[in-house]
């Protein structure tokens, strides 16, 4: 059996990153571990792509939600990524950080280091700015580029103009000291190509000797020994594959994400009891919190049909989409090189209370029955909104006993009255966002939900209607005190009740970020590999006022 001193279980944002910086001097040995297979799928790489791995099995789990009361009974999608880069490798290249209230709630639960003062200087260890922002905020000697979108129109000039008409300020860093405010979308592409946490960190680490991938290796339970994690079960090559077992001396990370980290602990005996016992697997340490406290941002969307301006509709059909192929393939630039959403705006619900809860996004384009995959046939443009703090809570649990079924996924959007508020508010202002004088000559009518729709009932029946994930699941193995009977990781990220064993990913974050979080798994997994190897923590930020 080969033995390693770390062995991480998932290829993805976080397993990038700490593959990369466990085995940067030499000094330790690592074994990465992947389901899926290599990122060579030429999707991958090309930004617009993502229309078709988010829809690709050979990419991606393609897992199902639970229907619940406010999906209308509805199974939503729930892609993730299933190859090296993970999630990084098929989600919308969007750079987001959150905001400094974010992480400043996390360290006032108890959490030790996390504030966000401790955290920008991990952030900005990874990243690669290109462009302008305030270097006590921005990085510049990391490996993940982050670039602004160098691709303008004029429904997003026009989308941008209105915001500012309703006292929305541009804002030309919403990574940098502040967040509130509109502007063009700051993505994680480069030279025209998708820039994953695969091409930033785990590809230029592959040629060490003390690094081993292993792809097509779905791990099957964490071995372990009484209360210690020794290694990990896997079958190469799926379900009907080879079972193999992999030791580590040190310590087995978990990087699966929010879905499959809780699963492989659960199907492992470790997780709430009584959820084991009734799918008939061992307890071997009860830990409530495995798999609760689901969260994830629910965004309905505003369509309007477009007079006037052609939209990327009508640029990806037909001879046009051939030109645009030759295009990005001769200069790299063109609607291949774009992500999905062109324009971030962030605000607030609450004029009194002024705390940021709200975000919309913008592109000049429309979906066939807001699926992002299928384009519309004729000229749209879309606004999404969602609550960026939602109050409401749902679980993953494994179905059963085998680990090639997809875990249960109960997000229970809007359950909590307080979410249905704020997106109700949110959902009126992107109406008028719509409507504002700069986007009037573009603007022909609202399609969807319709001008008909008017009352708080019966927005709230259209965001039941055709609402939809933002794919930022988080929290269902919770860092915490001792005093959080949910918490599932401790400030250093180790199992509670266990040794040997650490979650590295979104599943960790105590509470939701007002952001996507792609970037913030990177710095918590950058900042993670400092904890493991025990070295210091990267000196705390000193932030202006």
């Amino acid at each position: 059996m080969d033995s390693f001193d770390y062995v991480i279980v998932g290829a993805g944002s976080a397993g990038s990153v700490l593959a990369n910086r466990l085995t940067e001097d030499g000094t330790a040995t690592v074994c990465l571990l992947e389901a899926g297979g290599s990122d060579l799928h030429p999707f991958i790489h090309i930004p617009a792509g993502f229309m078709k791995t988010m829809v690709d099995p050979a990419v991606n789990w393609l897992y199902d939600m639970e229907p619940s009361e406010w999906t209308g009974g509805r199974r939503i999608k729930a892609p993730r990524g299933k190859t090296l880069g993970g999630s990084s490798s098929i989600n919308g290249h969007i750079y987001n950080r959150g905001q400094r209230m974010d992480f400043d709630g996390w360290a006032q639960r108890g959490n030790r280091g996390w504030g966000y003062a401790d955290c920008l200087p991990y952030f900005r260890r990874c990243e690669k700015r290109i462009g302008d922002g305030d270097d006590t905020f921005r990085g510049r000697d990391g490996t993940l580029q982050v670039t602004d979108i160098d691709w303008r129109h004029p429904l997003c000039d026009a989308f941008i103009e209105g915001c500012t008409t309703l006292g929305i300020p541009r804002n030309p860093d919403y990574n940098g000291a502040i967040q509130e405010g509109v502007s063009y979308a700051q993505r994680t592409i480069a030279g025209g190509r998708r820039m994953s946490a695969a091409r930033a960190f785990l590809r230029p680490a592959m040629g060490r000797k003390n690094l081993t991938v292993i792809t097509h290796a779905h791990a099957t339970s964490i071995m372990l020994e009484g209360r210690r994690a020794v290694g990990i079960r896997y079958n190469k090559g799926g379900r009907h594959g080879i079972p193999s077992e992999v030791r580590a001396r040190r310590e087995v990370i978990l990087s699966g994400g929010t879905y499959n980290s809780p699963q492989l602990m659960q199907l492992s005996g470790i997780g709430p009891a009584g959820l084991l016992k009734s799918l008939g697997i061992p307890v071997r340490h009860e830990l409530p919190g495995v798999g609760e406290n689901l969260r994830d941002h629910y965004a309905p969307r505003f369509v309007a049909r477009v007079k006037n301006s052609d939209t990327i509709n009508e640029e990806a059909r037909g001879l046009r989409l051939v030109g645009n192929v030759l295009k990005w393939m001769a200069t790299r630039k063109g609607i291949l090189s774009l992500s999905p959403t062109l324009v971030y705006c962030f605000w607030h619900s609450d004029e009194v209370a002024r705390n940021s809860d709200v975000q919309f996004t913008f592109t000049p384009a429309s979906y066939k029955e807001g699926v992002q995959s299928k384009l519309d046939d004729h000229p749209g443009m879309t606004v999404a909104s969602w609550q960026q703090r939602p109050e409401s809570k749902g679980y993953v649990r494994a179905r059963n006993a085998d680990p090639f079924e997809a875990p249960v996924i109960q997000p229970n959007y809007l359950a909590e009255e307080e979410d249905r508020q704020v997106l109700l508010k949110a959902m009126k202002l992107a109406r008028r966002l719509l409507a504002t004088e700069p986007l009037a000559p573009f603007y022909d009518f609202e399609e969807y939900p319709g001008a008909q729709v008017q009352s708080d009932d019966e927005l709230l029946a259209a965001a039941k209607e055709r609402g939809t994930t933002t794919f930022h699941p988080m929290g269902t193995c919770r860092m915490g005190p001792e005093t959080d009977p949910t918490a599932v990781v401790d400030d250093q990220l180790r199992v509670r009740g266990m040794e040997g064993l650490r979650v590295v990913d979104a599943s960790i974050m105590p509470t939701m970020l007002s952001a996507n979080l792609n970037a913030s798994v990177m710095m918590i997994a950058d900042k993670a590999s400092d904890m493991i190897r025990g070295r210091a923590a990267l000196e705390p930020t000193i932030l202006p006022d």
